[in-house]
């Protein structure tokens, strides 16, 4: 999605109203069950409610969400909200993780989807069978041997699928490290 992402596709900036802020801050708590926690003090952290955030239109129905330069989240056309990998790295724990092993690092690192053998071979990693996730899961791609996620992505099927079927791409890649948006710190 990002691979090839540069400043000319970076549209207009403007400040969101605050009713539509409100209804943004609602479907963040609503998708992402981290930060409900504490009455979404885990939100009010990463974005204040009475400061100001930005909406940053980009080309293709592409949109990012943006508190004083800092890019937060990104949505494609109306899909969910997928928060940025340097927001990951400082909140690892905001998406359910998946562990690759270290064959596939160079892949990723290059823009590659997830194949399932990457995932389930000994350096990788998948939830056990009762806490699954399920097709269409926004997922952080950690790298066997790394602290922090290398990617961020959406499972194809469910984790249990995956695990069935070994074959074929498991994780359709989303945004990983040394894509166009994770190069700007700012924006």
């Amino acid at each position: 999605m990002f691979s090839k992402f540069d400043k000319t596709q970076i549209g207009n900036s403007t400040a969101i109203k605050s009713s539509v802020q409100r209804a943004i801050r609602q479907k963040l708590l609503d998708q992402f069950e981290g930060l409900r926690v504490n009455d979404g003090a885990l939100l009010e952290q990463i974005w204040p409610k009475k400061e100001s955030i930005s909406l940053i239109k980009c080309h293709n129905q592409l949109q990012l969400l943006s508190f004083n330069g800092f890019p937060l989240f990104f949505q494609s056309h109306d899909d969910p909200y997928v928060p940025t990998l340097r927001l990951l790295h400082l909140y690892p724990h905001l998406l359910p993780p998946v562990t690759v092993d270290r064959g596939a690092i160079r892949f990723l690192i290059a823009g590659a989807n997830v194949m399932s053998p990457g995932l389930t071979s000994k350096g990788g990693q998948l939830p056990p069978p009762e806490k699954s996730y399920p097709a269409n899961t926004i997922v952080s791609i950690f790298a066997e041997g790394k602290v922090h996620p290398v990617a961020i992505g959406i499972c194809k099927t469910s984790t249990e699928e995956i695990k069935k079927v070994n074959k074929g791409i498991g994780i359709d890649l989303l945004h990983f490290v040394g894509d166009g948006l994770y190069k700007f710190e700012r924006i």
